[in-house]
């Protein structure tokens, strides 16, 4: 299924939503510093209460982390990725 396809299809699945994107486009999505361990395993412990932001690959795959919305979008940049928001 083509992009085209997919966008003019209205039960696009998740399999195909996931890969839209893919290598071009990754999401910032705000977190609590709660939510890290899920997301991020191997992050150092993070007091509780702060909010955080994470930058993903546009199936969900995550990229980074950090305490600054325009930190992720510049990292999104370095990688050649058009960084879009999620709320």
């Amino acid at each position: 299924m083509t992009e085209v396809d997919v966008a003019s299809d209205s039960r696009v699945s998740p399999e195909a939503l996931a890969t839209l994107g893919e290598g071009h486009i990754a999401y910032v999505k705000q977190i609590r510093s709660e939510d890290v361990p899920g997301l991020f395993p191997e992050a150092p412990r993070i007091a509780p209460g702060l909010k955080l932001f994470a930058l993903h690959a546009a199936d969900g795959t995550p990229i980074m982390l950090t305490d600054s919305r325009e930190a992720a979008i510049a990292n999104a940049w370095s990688h050649e990725l058009q960084a879009v928001s999620v709320h």
